[in-house]
């Protein structure tokens, strides 16, 4: 009797501790969508490796136009998007402090056109289907028109998503589109003849991904920051040590075999600690002033915000 006494008071402080690790979880909802370069993300909440740092981790995928909205409103807690968009969403009044580097577009995104259009200037009074301002397809796209001497006026835009813009370039409505992986992969399949005009490996280091959370959970909650990068960082170890279980968990959150997946994230660089650790202490600073031009000179934004507050490289070292 005696033993079972005590097999039942271990069993339930094993339940008792248990509910109070639960307990202790922070919650951290994260607000991103379907791009490759993400993808660890999805990785390290189905390995766990946030849950086993005090983050209960959710993810919600929406529209990069969305994201700033959702965070305002308290529904999530992050955003997974590209630097010059975070400069959007502060300049709007939605603050935002950048704590990781996720990736670099080295190919993953691109121009796609159809065929008899060869070189860049051929875009001229030609239709095309880019994002809406303040998203990364349309910074990206008005870098590469003031790269070559033109503007927005110089084509027919219309503000479309990366993967609707891809699916409209399928069906033939558009000239071109300004989209990424794994959308540009699938548009590609299905029109002939068509192609890349320009990719963003011939453009490094202008589209960057970083994770920025709201500066007041910052304060309040820098463990579960810390948890979230520790994550991160324990997902690209388990990409190097088991690559075909990390593209097969990868691909099918954004419904590609795990080959298939291999191939996109061919297009992407993701950032370890000591790259994240280099590009905070040289690179962030000097690319948000190049990047707060653009989108002035482009009219998404009237006023440069206060660049400072947007990054702390203090949870990457």
């Amino acid at each position: 009797m005696l033993k079972s006494l005590l097999a039942g008071a271990a069993a339930l402080a094993t339940i008792a501790a248990a509910g109070a690790a639960g307990a202790q979880q922070t919650k951290v909802v994260l607000a991103m969508s379907g791009w490759t370069g993400f993808a660890p993300f999805t990785l390290a909440k189905e390995k766990n490796f946030f849950a086993k740092h005090g983050v209960d981790f959710d993810i919600k995928k929406m529209p990069t136009q969305a994201r700033h909205a959702a965070m305002a409103a308290g529904e999530v807690q992050a955003i997974a998007t590209t630097i010059d968009t975070h400069i959007t969403y502060v300049a709007a009044n939605v603050p935002v402090t950048q704590v990781l580097v996720i990736d670099s577009s080295t190919g993953g995104d691109g121009v796609i056109v159809k065929k008899g259009i060869e070189k860049f200037e051929d875009l001229k009074g030609r239709t095309v289907a880019v994002d809406n301002p303040g998203a990364v397809s349309h910074f990206w796209f008005s870098y590469l028109l003031k790269q070559h001497g033109m503007s927005m006026k110089d084509v027919k835009p219309t503000n479309l998503g990366p993967q609707p813009a891809a699916n409209a370039f399928a069906g033939g409505q558009f000239d071109a589109a300004v989209t990424y992986e794994p959308y540009m992969s699938g548009a590609l399949k299905s029109v002939p003849d068509a192609k890349i005009l320009v990719s963003s490996r011939e453009t490094p280091g202008v589209i960057i991904d970083t994770l920025a959370f709201q500066p007041e959970f910052i304060k309040k909650n820098p463990n579960a920051v810390k948890g979230v990068v520790a994550g991160w960082f324990e997902a690209l170890d388990f990409i190097k040590q088991n690559p075909a279980e990390a593209n097969k968990i990868m691909g099918a959150d954004v419904k590609q075999s795990a080959d298939d997946f291999a191939k996109s994230a061919a297009l992407v660089t993701w950032y370890d600690r000591k790259a994240n650790q280099e590009y905070f202490e040289k690179t962030m600073q000097p690319f948000m002033k190049d990047a707060t031009e653009i989108l002035l000179a482009s009219g998404v934004i009237k006023k440069a915000p206060d660049l400072a507050p947007l990054a702390d490289g203090s949870f990457v070292k």
